[in-house]
């Protein structure tokens, strides 16, 4: 699960200040660079609710008429994507697949049935620290503030019992999804906003936006340049220090997603419980207060990121270093 700690940074060409913003705060930004043709290239900026969380989109473009376009067709493929693979919605796909946990398979778009393939992949490469089937436990762990003690160990241990990869069945002649056991439920908020960040990316790229990003709530996908030619800038906050930066990432095709406790988290008894679960415990995963992943596939660095959390320092470093093409920033805990 992401957390909003990640800052757009734009150097400006009417001033040359470093301009700070959050993930998805200005609707529009505006920025003019001539270019040969006459024209002038500016950069748009909108901002959507989607999948429960705060979306941005920033456009590199000449016209105004035609931003505003882009940026319908992408809260769309956005809004296409949850009505798949939402497990809150009642009548996506997944939400079908979890009605039927151990009565019968369930036929899926190919998307969806990738998607999942996907997911079971970075089960196994995790050894089960990141499994999609953790959503059995939506009903044990609540961090909207309503929760005030503890759940039993008891509870838990029956939990745990609807965990398992193991028990998502994948038929791909038929492109059926079946999870074995009577009270098993699969969800995609480990990955699904990475995953709707890079379809949002390639979308506007197959359109021809020359530049941009789609934040997805600080799983964030860019690509292309500012108006200047100049990467895009993101800041990597200090979780422990507000307004101040670990490091300022620059990108021009790439990706970035951050994991992290601070942000969404549950306080009982004078200690806080994070809200990324241990598959295996059923228990809030501790050592590490953030971990900011980036690569190319915001997707991939959101399963990197929510897997280190769970694995911890040593074991998260060595997990990313079987990846060299991505690169992560681990805060452990005070």
């Amino acid at each position: 699960m992401s957390d909003q700690r990640l800052e757009l940074l734009q150097r400006t060409d009417f001033n040359g200040l470093l301009l700070r913003m959050k993930p998805a705060l200005i609707v529009f930004f505006l920025i003019m660079v001539n270019t040969p043709n006459g024209f002038s290239q500016q950069i748009f900026k909108k901002q959507t609710t989607q999948m429960g969380s705060v979306f941005g989109f920033v456009l590199v473009e000449n016209d105004t008429v035609q931003a505003q376009r882009y940026f319908q067709l992408v809260i769309d493929e956005i809004e296409r994507i949850e009505n798949l693979i939402s497990e809150w919605r009642p009548n996506t796909q997944i939400s079908e697949v979890n009605q039927n946990a151990g009565i019968r398979p369930v036929k899926v778009d190919r998307e969806v049935f990738e998607l999942t393939r996907r997911a079971i992949h970075y089960s196994r490469l995790t050894e089960g620290a990141f499994d999609i089937s953790i959503a059995a436990l939506d009903n044990v762990w609540f961090f909207d503030g309503s929760m005030e003690q503890l759940p039993s160990d008891d509870v838990i241990r029956n939990s745990v019992q609807h965990v398992g990869y193991q028990h998502i069945i994948l038929d791909s002649v038929n492109s059926t999804i079946f999870l074995e056991k009577k009270g098993m439920k699969i969800g995609f908020g480990s990955i699904g906003k990475g995953y709707a960040a890079d379809k949002g990316r390639e979308l506007l790229q197959s359109l021809g936006v020359v530049g941009g990003i789609v934040n997805a709530s600080g799983d964030l996908a860019a690509w292309g340049m500012q108006p200047d030619k100049r990467p895009w800038k993101i800041g990597v906050s200090n979780p422990f220090k507000v307004h101040k930066m670990i490091k300022v990432l620059k990108l021009r095709y790439g990706a970035v997603a951050t994991s992290g406790s601070n942000e969404k988290f549950v306080e009982i008894d004078g200690k806080r419980y994070s809200h990324i679960i241990n598959p295996k415990t059923g228990w809030p995963s501790t050592g590490l207060t953030s971990v900011t992943v980036s690569g190319s596939s915001a997707e991939f660095a959101n399963f990197l990121s929510t897997s280190i959390m769970v694995l911890g320092n040593q074991h998260g470093k060595e997990l990313i270093k079987k990846f060299p093409d991505y690169k992560a920033i681990i805060v452990k805990d005070r």
